[in-house]
C-alpha cells in the first residue's frame, strides 16, 4: 500500500508529499508524520490490504478531532493498494484446454491474478505467458482448492464431468467462494447436482455453481465461449463490489 500525504493544513507533523509504503506486516519504509496520525494511517492501510480492496481511497482527518493529537492542523491522505502479485482479484482455472487457452489472453491484461491448474504439462506449456499468470502441474487437482483465497473466482474446465466433480465438490464443501463456474450444459449441471447431493453436500450448497458458465451469447467456438465467460466474471465482480458499498 502506497500512502501519500497529499495535503497538509496548519500545524502538522509532516509536509505535503510525504510517502509511506505499508505491507501486511506493517510500515515498510517512509513516513507520513509519525505518532498518532501515522499509527492511524498504518491501521487503515493494513485494514484495506486485509480486505483485498483494489480501489484507491482518500481520507481527510483533523489532527485534534479525528486523530486525537494536540496539533491544530488537518491532513488529506491518499491510499493506493498494490496487492501481492499485482492484483487483488484471483481467478483459479482448473483445466488448461482449448477454452482456457482462449480465456487466459482475454483476462491477463485485467487487474487479476490467474492461477491455472492441470494434470497435463503439455497443455500448461501452451498457455499465454504473462506476469500475472501462474501455471501449475498437479496430478490431483482438487487439493489445490485448499490454498485458494476465500474471495477467489473458481472455474472448472477440465477434460470432463469425471474430473470436474471432485474439484467442484471440494470447492463447495470446504469454502464459500463468491463465484464457481463449470463448463458444460444444463444436463451436465443436473447430473453434477445429483452426484454432489449423493456425495453428502446439502442441496442448497449443491446449487451454488454456474453451469453452463458464461453469458448466453455466441457460438460454441472456444474464443466466443471464452468471451462469454470473461463477461460473466466481470459482471459478477462488479455486482459483488456494488453490494459491498
Amino acid at each position: 500500500m502506497l500512502v501519500v500525504l497529499v495535503d497538509a493544513l496548519g500545524s502538522t507533523p509532516q509536509d505535503t508529499g510525504a510517502k509511506m509504503l505499508v505491507t501486511n506486516a506493517g510500515r515498510h519504509t517512509g513516513t507520513v508524520g509519525g505518532g498518532r496520525v501515522e499509527a492511524r494511517a498504518l491501521a487503515l492501510a493494513q485494514e484495506i490490504l486485509a480486505k483485498n480492496e483494489a480501489a484507491p481511497r482518500f481520507v481527510s482527518w483533523t489532527l485534534k478531532g479525528d486523530v486525537g493529537m494536540t496539533c491544530g492542523g488537518a491532513v488529506k491522505l491518499y491510499f493506493e493498494p498494490h496487492p501481492a502479485g499485482g492484483a487483488a482479484w484471483t481467478i483459479a482455472i482448473f483445466g488448461a484446454g482449448h477454452i482456457a487457452q482462449a480465456l487466459v489472453p482475454v483476462l491477463a491484461p485485467l487487474p487479476c491474478r490467474l492461477l491455472v491448474f492441470d494434470s497435463r504439462p503439455e497443455w500448461l506449456e501452451k498457455l499465454s505467458r504473462a506476469r500475472n499468470v501462474t501455471a501449475t502441474h498437479l496430478a490431483d487437482l482438487a487439493p489445490a482448492i485448499d490454498n485458494l483465497p476465500a474471495d477467489a473466482f473458481v472455474l472448472c474446465m477440465t477434460q470432463g464431468h469425471r474430473t470436474d466433480r471432485p474439484i467442484l465438490h471440494r470447492a463447495l464443501a470446504t469454502k464459500n467462494f463468491p463465484f464457481v463456474g463449470v463448463i458444460g450444459s444444463d444436463s451436465k449441471a443436473a447430473v453434477l447436482r445429483r452426484e454432489l447431493i449423493a456425495g453428502g453436500l446439502p442441496p442448497a450448497r449443491a446449487k451454488k455453481f454456474h453451469c453452463p458458465v458464461g453469458l448466453d451469447f455466441g457460438t460454441n467456438h472456444p474464443h466466443e465461449i471464452a468471451l462469454s465467460i470473461a463477461a460473466q466474471l466481470l459482471a459478477e465482480r462488479d455486482r459483488l463490489a456494488a453490494e459491498r458499498c
